[in-house]
């Protein structure tokens, strides 16, 4: 059942879109959202709690005020009384991603940008970091965040997230086969990397061993424009 959406914020959004629709987001959610110093900031974190709610109102039938989100142990959020139902949301410049399965998913998005290499040698196991410097130089930043990637999308998919040590598993990625190894409980899971962007690396992580094809994109304007029109036609 994994699905995975994806919405693009290249063009601006209206900022009246955004007041309207923040008047259906939880009051405690809205103080956050409107806390950001930079709009794209608020506009992203708006984005990522819109497209949760629009796939929950769809597929679930709950009305948009019934839908209650609680924490795990950990802090990885997950809606309450739906034990099968999981989601999980990632959101990076341009993008943000969510993932939804009926088992345990993780997702991470990414965009690709100049930064120290050595920093892999703090968070990267020996073998992750030798094979990254055996890359051809040019290879090497997008190779890392190949490796970022699927990192991140397997703690978020385990549930504990930085709390499992980065170190404490490895990937390697060879003619687009991926190798895991962990020494983790979590060892039954799967992985797929997608391109949406040529400036960005996804990754997602999942217990379930069938991913889709494609991915469902749709721009930022619109969702919040189709999430709007729910209420709209509900008092016509």
């Amino acid at each position: 059942m994994l699905e995975i959406y994806a919405v693009e914020l290249k063009n601006e959004i209206d900022k009246h879109l955004f007041e309207q629709v923040l008047n259906y987001i939880p009051e405690n959610k809205k103080t956050r959202i409107k806390r950001f110093l930079k709009f794209e900031d608020s506009v992203r974190s708006l984005i990522a709690e819109v497209i949760i709610r629009k796939i929950i109102i769809a597929k679930l039938k709950i009305k948009n005020s019934d839908i209650l989100f609680e924490a795990g142990e950990y802090g990885k959020p997950y809606l309450k009384d739906f034990p099968d139902f999981h989601y999980n949301i990632s959101h990076s410049g341009q993008w943000v991603l969510c993932a939804i399965s009926n088992m345990p998913v993780g997702i991470d998005v990414e965009i690709v940008k100049e930064m120290d290499l050595r920093i892999a040698e703090r968070f990267f196991s020996e073998a992750e970091t030798k094979d990254l410097l055996m890359k051809k130089e040019n290879e090497r930043l997008e190779y890392f965040f190949d490796l970022w990637t699927l990192k991140e999308s397997y703690i978020k998919a385990d549930g504990r997230g930085l709390h499992i040590p980065l170190n404490s598993f490895s990937f390697k990625i060879e003619n687009e086969k991926i190798t895991f190894n962990t020494q983790n409980e979590l060892k039954q899971c799967f992985f797929k990397r997608y391109k949406i962007d040529n400036h960005y690396k996804l990754s997602v992580c999942s217990l379930a061993s069938k991913f889709p094809d494609k991915i469902s994109i749709i721009k930022g304007e619109r969702l919040l424009s189709e999430f709007l029109q729910i209420f709209q036609s509900a008092l016509s």
